[in-house]
């Protein structure tokens, strides 16, 4: 099993330990640049999904400070968070869930017009979520078994009109890595999150459709 704890920074080395080394560590630290990483909306639905009259707002989602990063996290036990080397993100989680859930939303084809809170759309529903989980973690009781990553949206349907919940509802995904490699970590990051916002999405299109009109 790898360990994924992030060695000291040459730059940190030479400041703590040889001062006179500061332009060799520029050129070691650009000599190996971070991979950066993107994951993909969902785009097929149920084709029974009701369409909907309203328009939706997303918020950026909380998270907890281990998640809310660019860079990839890693349990190798429940009480420990790391991250994978020389890997990241292209932004931070939270704000890849939610444009990512906004593309879904776009690709159900059942929503006239949803955006992102931060933008001032006049929405009559506003999806507000929580990552509960959004990492990769080391299989209980087998150190040398692949990664499996968890993803865990707590989903909330809100009245944007009386600020009301009008549904809530977690989503859980858990796919297995085909080995520790990044690149196959964040394969199974898109097929846990791609699942997960798959069931959010259909869902909650199902809540508002059911619950009807705003109340103003």
């Amino acid at each position: 099993m790898k360990m994924f704890v992030k060695p000291w920074p040459l730059a940190l080395i030479c400041l703590v330990f040889m001062p006179g080394c500061a332009a060799l560590s520029g050129l070691t630290a650009a000599s190996v640049p971070n991979e950066l990483y993107v994951l993909t909306p969902k785009s097929t639905f149920d084709a029974d999904l009701p369409r909907l009259r309203y328009q939706i707002a997303v918020q950026e989602p909380t998270a907890t400070a281990s998640v809310d990063t660019d860079q990839i996290a890693v349990q190798p036990t429940p009480l420990r968070v790391q991250y994978l080397p020389e890997a990241r993100w292209v932004d931070r989680a939270p704000l890849i869930v939610q444009s990512l859930m906004i593309e879904s939303f776009e690709n159900s084809g059942r929503v006239p017009a949803v955006g992102s809170s931060a933008i001032g759309l006049r929405a009559d529903f506003l999806i507000v979520t929580d990552i509960r989980e959004f990492q990769a973690i080391v299989p209980p009781g087998d150190s040398d078994a692949p990664l499996e990553v968890d993803v865990r949206l707590n989903i909330k349907v809100v009245d944007a009109f009386s600020d009301r919940i009008i549904a809530s509802r977690s989503f859980e995904e858990v796919a297995q890595a085909a080995s520790d490699e990044a690149v196959d970590v964040t394969l199974a990051f898109d097929l846990a999150l791609g699942d997960t916002l798959r069931d959010a999405v259909e869902w909650s299109i199902r809540e508002i459709a059911s619950y009807g009109a705003p109340r103003f």
